[in-house]
């Protein structure tokens, strides 16, 4: 717990809520105020709004349906979702509930409702994906997806019948007996919260006005305590039984979701259902991540120790502690072993290489140059006298004066790569093969830009 202490000092972050789980045994420590404007002190049953470890969630209550045969992994999303449309009429047809949960429809995934309601997710599935761009075709890589996410959240309204919020109640939060987990802010609110903040990395943290949350329930918007937390991970490492006994899930059903689903593609992060899988300091572990405007937040599951790490912080510079608190709880407890090249957290999406041992030589620059695209950036990567350097440039007809960048990468492994200058140094980035063996792909903060040149 000193670790948390000192990256709290050390990055300037007002609060965190940190919680084990070892052998069945939940340990919590709340520390710092959930508020700089109105400080009131953290503890584990502060409500935090949990972003993207949402979809975990989204995915335990769709095993849950396909368990009771209301609905088949495999089978194409019309089947659920007859009037379902993207861009591309055969993706439209082929796409599958699978694709969904793993990340791989092959569609840009960085776009979301427009507003927050019981309609909400139906006009997202009728309006906004029929102008979506595919990127790859389906199953051919991950790519992280939050609009898959909500037609997720869709599909599971159309087969309960009920809102998302009821749904996912019914088939997860009550079962569990997780008093604070929450899909609406205005139920948030009605508990002790922790507000956001902004502005850690550079001098004192402000509030984050107007309170930030997701529009999409399944993509981003549960909120819920670190102890409602930290159950639902004793849940995930059982046997899938709730605390009254019922069964909700069987054990061969959570063993599914925390088996690799895609081939490994450049990366040692490998996609479950719903969970990223990873080896960390010698250890398997299963785990999400959640970024919101102010809040940065961490679940991760080692199942084969019985072990599980909860980290809720209310600062967008939360990531540093969370990096470092990860690193401590996985050696104390566990006794990983960290060697170079070992992307041990998620900053948001991106895995972050504190030590990195570069390939000597590079291998050829060739195969990688050229010009990438997804809707807003255009991606250029060129040879600058024997090393890479990725440009990101936005298309300013959609995204306006977003800043231009450019990042100088060195080769750790086989289609692998980590920034080595600048603000986002330590970044992994991932080049991915497509079926002839040729690089189709470059995977930047978890998302796939499709080569269109070189």
């Amino acid at each position: 717990m000193t670790v948390a202490s000192q990256a709290m000092e050390k990055y300037r972050v007002p609060g965190v809520a940190l919680g084990v789980v070892q052998d069945g045994r939940a340990m919590t420590r709340g520390f710092g105020v959930t508020s700089l404007e109105d400080p009131r002190p953290v503890t584990a049953g502060t409500v935090f709004p949990i972003a993207s470890i949402s979809k975990t969630f989204a995915s335990t209550a769709i095993m849950r349906l396909v368990e009771q045969q209301k609905v088949d992994l495999r089978a194409p999303v019309r089947k659920y979702l007859p009037d379902f449309r993207v861009e591309d009429e055969t993706i439209s047809r082929e796409v599958t509930v699978w694709n969904l949960l793993t990340h791989s429809s092959g569609w840009e995934g960085q776009i979301a409702p427009a507003d927050r309601g019981d309609e909400t997710l139906a006009r997202f599935v009728d309006g906004m994906m029929r102008t979506n761009m595919q990127l790859a075709p389906p199953g051919a890589a991950w790519s992280y997806n939050n609009a898959g996410f909500s037609v997720a959240g869709r599909l599971i309204e159309v087969v309960t019948g009920k809102t998302i919020g009821a749904a996912l109640g019914d088939l997860v939060f009550r079962p569990l007996r997780l008093a604070r987990t929450v899909t609406s802010p205005r139920e948030m609110m009605t508990y002790p919260f922790a507000l956001g903040h902004t502005g850690g990395s550079t001098g004192t943290p402000a509030i984050v006005r107007p309170f930030a949350y997701s529009t999409s329930v399944t993509a981003g918007g549960v909120s819920t305590s670190l102890d409602d937390l930290l159950a639902y991970a004793q849940f995930h490492l059982g046997n899938g039984t709730a605390p009254g006994g019922e069964p909700l899930l069987s054990r061969s059903t959570l063993d599914q979701m925390r088996t690799p689903q895609l081939p490994k593609q450049g990366t040692d992060d490998e996609m479950g259902i719903g969970w990223h899988l990873r080896t960390v300091g010698g250890l398997r572990t299963a785990a999400h991540g959640g970024t919101l405007n102010g809040h940065v937040l961490l679940l991760e599951l080692v199942p084969e120790r019985q072990f599980a790490v909860a980290i809720l912080t209310n600062t967008s510079n939360g990531w540093r502690l969370v990096q470092d608190v990860e690193r401590a709880a996985l050696q104390s407890y566990l006794g990983a072993g960290f060697g170079p090249n070992q992307a041990i957290a998620h900053r948001g999406l991106v895995e972050t290489l504190p030590r990195v041992q570069p390939l000597a030589p590079q291998p050829s620059l060739t195969p990688y140059v050229g010009r990438y695209v997804r809707p807003m950036v255009t991606v250029t990567i060129s040879d600058a006298g024997g090393h890479l350097v990725i440009r990101q440039e936005p298309q300013e007809r959609t995204s306006g004066n977003a800043a231009t960048t450019s990042m100088p990468v060195a080769f750790y492994g086989a289609d692998r790569a980590v920034v080595t200058q600048g603000s986002d140094e330590g970044q992994s980035v991932e080049f991915v093969r497509g079926p002839g063996g040729a690089v189709d792909w470059v995977r930047i903060v978890g998302r796939i830009a499709k080569r269109v040149s070189g």
